[in-house]
């Protein structure tokens, strides 16, 4: 079984460059989930729009069908995603084992990151409303919140821990799995 992880959390918070970690130092597949919302939707938030459900889902399915597609190859991928509501989370995980990992920090902090990013087509000012619509992982989603404080690298660190503890929980589940059937 492939493992697929979902960088989330608010503009700025840093999930391209924590998935591009994954990807550089574990090897997953990466795919940056803003390379995956079509032209409208980069329209929209350029605008300074937020987007609704109905602009999110196609996007959404999308993203979920790529890491499908991943898992019927046996490869591991990483993809940022902001996944602000659990439905979006819902969508990403069908048919799919996915691992959330929500990087969380204050609302100052972010804004400051996302005031320093150059390039990028989502202005600041639609910050508030993704802290508006953000649902926090539940203890019954399959995740981890890890927070932003700090240096780059230690946020990085701490997201690579996490995935690496849950990586080995699967694999001993796989192994359980495998002596169960083997018996």
């Amino acid at each position: 079984m492939s493992i697929h992880v979902v960088v989330m959390g608010v503009a700025g918070c840093g999930k391209s460059t924590v998935a591009e970690a994954i990807h550089e130092r574990l090897g997953y597949v990466y795919a940056e989930g803003d390379d995956f919302h079509p032209q409208a939707n980069i329209d929209k938030m350029s605008a300074g729009i937020p987007l609704t459900d109905e602009d999110r889902w196609p996007w959404l399915n999308v993203i979920n069908s790529w890491m499908v597609a991943r898992e019927a190859l046996g490869e591991n991928t990483v993809v940022s995603s902001s996944a602000l509501k659990r439905s979006y989370r819902e969508v990403l995980a069908k048919d799919v084992p996915t691992f959330f990992i929500h990087l969380n920090g204050s609302h100052k902090l972010i804004q400051q990151r996302l005031s320093e990013r150059k390039g990028h087509f989502m202005p600041p000012a639609l910050l508030p409303s993704q802290f508006a619509i953000l649902e926090p992982l539940a203890p019954e989603e399959n995740g981890v919140e890890i927070s932003i404080e700090g240096s780059v690298d230690e946020m990085v660190d701490r997201a690579i821990k996490a995935l690496n503890a849950y990586a080995t929980t699967v694999a001993a589940t796989v192994a359980a799995q495998t002596a169960t059937q083997a018996a």
